[in-house]
């Protein structure tokens, strides 16, 4: 049996979620409103749905292609939370030079529904040793 995912829906005439094709590990994330973002800007984008993400899992948001590609739009942030029930919003930044509307209904971002491993945190005052060890930023090469 698949995981089960509560939806409502908060703005009427949102999309119904659902996955475009079998196999798929996200599904689309739309505007609930007409929504224009200038060159540089950020702005918050309202989907007019709420989840309840099972517990043990959690929401990750991730950009479009076509729109990060395309347009240079990239979504920010992108944790929900299996305790939140509020309105999905989705951050998103203009990174070209030109506006780009989204209109009601249009496609914003994605979402994966995925389990994860809650950790349990141990302070301590060593760290064991490693191949990389502290090596960071273009340690591997090109």
């Amino acid at each position: 049996m698949n995981l089960q995912l509560k939806v409502k829906y908060l703005v009427k005439d949102t999309p119904k979620l659902a996955y475009a094709k079998t196999g798929d590990a996200a599904f689309d994330l739309y505007a609930a409103k007409d929504v224009t973002i200038a060159p540089a800007e950020r702005v918050q984008v309202g989907t007019g749905v709420a989840l309840e993400i099972p517990d043990g899992y959690v929401g990750l948001i991730w950009d479009k292609s076509g729109l990060s590609h395309k347009f240079g739009l990239k979504t920010l942030g992108g944790v929900v939370d299996s305790g939140y029930r509020g309105e999905i919003m989705i951050g998103v930044i203009n990174l070209s030079n030109e506006p780009y509307t989204f209109e009601k209904g249009h496609k914003i971002s994605q979402i994966v529904i995925q389990k994860y491993e809650h950790c349990d945190i141990v302070e301590v005052d060593e760290l064991s040793e490693s191949e990389r060890g502290a090596s960071g930023f273009g340690s591997t090469g090109k």
